[in-house]
């Protein structure tokens, strides 16, 4: 109808994906010590002594229930998506960049935070919610403004700014809605001694 218009409840979403691509890399080196006296002593056959490296187990990154983000999604606009990354690693691990889905995939809504209630009026099919700067090519690699270092055994809760979309043809149904994102497909990410992000922590990315 001319001059019709109508309310939009901004909505509010929180993001479930695993991460099973995520690699990180840990070396250990041996040490080799000495000790003078005053009486050379000599050795046998050399000497050696063994170390060995830490094992490597991928990283997940699941919704936070109550995702508290400010810049909420309406049609035509960005808005942030939080999530928690999991480090189930004995050393901490640094997170430089994520890869996105293809830019077809879009999330499904549900009416609450912890996503167990479908919003049967907004889904994957209708939502047009995706993530920013996702292309065609399933698994397009995009770097965080900031590197973010998870704790050794630890979780580090982010705040993506302007990480998702909602297009001008997502129905009023996906109002007061919050969203499951689609998947994310791995991460760049590298093992080592680094000091942990302070959380909760603000990232995103540009391009």
């Amino acid at each position: 109808m001319p001059g019709a218009h109508r309310t939009v409840t901004l909505s509010r979403w929180s993001l479930r994906s695993k991460v099973v691509s995520a690699t990180v890399g840990v070396v250990m080196a041996g040490a080799t010590a000495y000790a003078a006296t005053s009486w050379f002593v000599g050795l046998n056959g050399g000497s050696t002594a063994e170390g060995q490296s830490a094992s490597i187990t991928n990283l997940t990154i699941s919704a936070v229930a109550t995702p508290g983000a400010t810049n909420l999604l309406y049609p035509g606009a960005n808005g942030d998506v939080v999530l928690k990354i999991s480090n189930p690693n004995a050393f901490p691990v640094t997170v430089t960049a994520v890869q996105l889905p293809a830019n077809t995939a879009f999330a499904t809504g549900y009416g609450d935070s912890a996503l167990a209630s479908l919003n049967t009026g907004c889904t994957a099919s209708n939502s047009g919610v995706s993530w920013n700067y996702a292309t065609a090519t399933s698994g397009s690699s995009h770097n965080l403004t900031s590197p973010l270092t998870v704790a050794a055994n630890g979780t580090l809760t982010v705040t993506m700014t302007n990480a998702a979309s909602m297009s001008t043809s997502a129905p009023a149904a996906c109002a007061s809605t919050y969203f499951s994102m689609p998947s994310l497909t791995g991460v760049s990410a590298t093992g080592g001694a680094a000091t942990p992000t302070t959380g909760p922590a603000t990232d995103t990315w540009t391009s």
